[in-house]
Order: structure tokens, then sequence, then C-alpha cells
């Protein structure tokens, strides 16, 4: 990875509104507070020795930002925010598929991220990138159509109308059923943080294949329920709302769990 730590600077307030990314600003947030939330202390210890004193969230969306950088310095990271496997039902087989896949993507970065991390022999500004990344792919991990379909690029290409407006189904769950609650990432996160601690180590449960294939599973039920052409409105919100709430509650509990074993 290269060291371009004066990019952030530059590129860090980039991104405007009509952007849609993984999550949108909001959910990528958060998931990076409720993450924080549930930090170790050693974790926290050593994350504020690589990131200062800036919240997680304020970094979430930084792998997104950069996507409008002209100079094709991150056009590589192009791919760690997916990985495309076609639709599955068995653990194994998904398993099998997921390993056997050629190139760089969501599943290969999360690893090599986190080995970087932990190399004495990374520079400190390269650490704090591969931190960022980390934090932020490990967002897109729980937006289901980040392990969506190849052919239709996670729902990219299939084109729905939401209240009326021309869109597709990956930017319906990237941002608008999130923004349509209207709530700050502050106050979502904590409506949504409430679970006991039983219930957290519950969900911490499992390996990141395991969380892949939870979000694959989300994902192939959308699909289901979400053809070309479809009219979403109030329906689709209550049909799905419970799904994506759920997605950043896990989300930010794993990012805290990964974070926390890796440190």
């Amino acid at each position: 990875m290269k060291s371009m730590y004066s990019k952030i600077l530059m590129l860090a307030f980039m991104a405007s509104s009509l952007y849609s990314y993984a999550w949108g600003l909001t959910g990528h947030r958060i998931i990076a507070e409720i993450a924080e939330n549930h930090l170790s202390g050693k974790a926290r210890r050593e994350i504020r020795k690589m990131m200062g004193r800036e919240r997680l969230a304020y970094w979430a969306n930084w792998p997104d930002f950069i996507k409008s950088d002209t100079t094709g310095a991150w056009k590589e990271a192009s791919s760690w925010h997916y990985v495309n496997i076609d639709p599955q039902t068995d653990f194994k087989v998904f398993e099998e598929k997921l390993k056997a896949q050629a190139g760089s993507s969501l599943y290969t970065q999360v690893n090599v991220l986190s080995s970087q991390i932990k190399d004495a022999k990374t520079s400190e500004k390269d650490r704090k990138i591969a931190l960022i990344f980390l934090i932020h792919i490990m967002g897109d991990l729980a937006q289901p159509m980040h392990v969506g379909r190849a052919e239709d690029l996670g729902g990219n290409k299939i084109n729905v109308t939401y209240f009326g407006e021309k869109t597709n189904l990956h930017s319906v769950w990237d941002g608008k059923l999130v923004d349509s609650q209207k709530y700050s990432y502050t106050e979502y996160s904590r409506l949504l943080d409430i679970k006991s601690d039983a219930e957290v180590k519950e969900i911490q449960k499992g390996t990141l294949e395991d969380w892949l294939f939870d979000s694959h599973k989300i994902a192939n039920r959308i699909y289901a329920q979400t053809p070309m052409d479809s009219k979403l409105s109030y329906d689709y919100q209550y049909k799905f709302n419970d799904t994506m709430e759920r997605q950043l509650l896990y989300g930010g509990l794993r990012l805290a769990k990964w974070l926390n074993d890796l440190f």
C-alpha cells in the first residue's frame, strides 16, 4: 500500500450527498460509532495512538470519499468494497467459492489490511490508512448487496423506483432506507445499541466467512423480493426496516470484535 497520508487531509471532505456509497454517510458512521462503544480498553488505547482523538465515525467514509480522486492512486482499492458470489444456500459451498475467487475483494482485504496493521514493518502512516480501510470495509460486509451477484453489480443494474424516484436496488440499500428514518448517526447508534452483554457476545460469534454468509443469505432474500422495475414505498420500508437495522447493529458489533481481537 502506498504511503498517501497527505491525500487523506485533502480528500476527506470531497464527498457530497450526491454520491451513492455503501451504507451512505450515515450508515457507515452508525456502524463505526457502535463499534467504538464496544472496544476493549487495549484496542481503544492502540487505536488512539494511531488515529488521535478523532472517533472512528470521523474516518468511516474516507474509503468512499477517495473514489472522487482522479489521479488513479486508489484505483486498486475499488474492488475491496464487495465480494460477488453466485446465490448459495449451503455454507460449505459458499465458503469454497469465496476462497476460490481470484483477485482482491472485500474478503481478501479484511485479512490483508489486518496483517498490515499487525506488521511492525508497516509505517505509521500506512497502518493508519489500513485501519481506516478496515473500519470501512467491515461496514461494507454488513451491507447485503455488497455480498451480492456479479451479473447485476450487487443490484446496481436492477432498476426500481423508490417513492417515485428512479434509482436502483443497490442505492436503496446503500442509503435510502437508512436516511428515510431521519436520524443522525449518533441518534441511530444509541437507538440500536441496546443489546445485553450476552446478546452482544452471541452476535459476535463466528468467523469472517460466517459473517459474509449471513449477509449473503439476506441478499438472496432481497433479490427474491425486489425484482426489476419494482415500485418501492412505505410497504418496502415496513418489510425491510428491521433487517436494515439488524445489519447496522451487527456490522458495528462485529467490527468491534474484529478490532478487539486484532489489538
